[in-house]
């Protein structure tokens, strides 16, 4: 989705959550490719646990946004590729989201392996709520409370 969109302005931008969610994960035999590397697209599938792992945390979810009529479709991604995870490392997920704007936030990631704290990745997506029509729409209020909650 390359489009742009009207925004109506920054309402919390800056803000910088203090409590990441963590969400452990294991990387499987099928993840990894020939060198025994993880393979580079599974850290966005991991994101994507960590972002669903944080909305939970903060009592929504995906589905009840879509639900709600909203849906996040990612606008923007970006990943730094630091250390390289391999088979059967456990890892750690550390996700948080700012609201940018009412029709933006942006969730940051962190990959670290757990048996030596390596930080393997960083990376960061950015999301648009769009309505049933694929519109740009106000993000519901009780999202961006409950993703301001996150902050501070």
């Amino acid at each position: 989705m390359s489009s742009v969109h009207p925004d109506p302005g920054p309402t919390n931008a800056g803000r910088v959550p203090a409590s990441p969610s963590i969400s452990r994960v294991r990387v499987r035999y099928s993840e990894t490719d020939q060198m025994g590397v993880v393979y580079h697209a599974n850290y966005f599938v991991w994101f994507e646990v960590g972002r669903t792992d944080l909305l939970r945390r903060t009592g929504s979810s995906y589905r009840d946004l879509e639900a709600e009529g909203v849906s996040l479709p990612v606008i923007q991604a970006q990943c730094e590729y630091r250390l390289p995870a391999r088979y059967d490392d456990e890892l750690e997920v550390r996700t948080s989201g700012t609201v940018l704007t009412h029709v933006r936030v942006e969730f940051t990631y962190e990959i670290v392996r757990v048996a030596d704290g390596a930080l393997l990745v960083t990376g960061r997506t950015m999301h648009a709520a769009l309505d049933r029509d694929g519109r740009p729409c106000r993000m519901p209020a009780r999202v961006r409370a409950l993703l301001d909650d996150t902050s501070a």
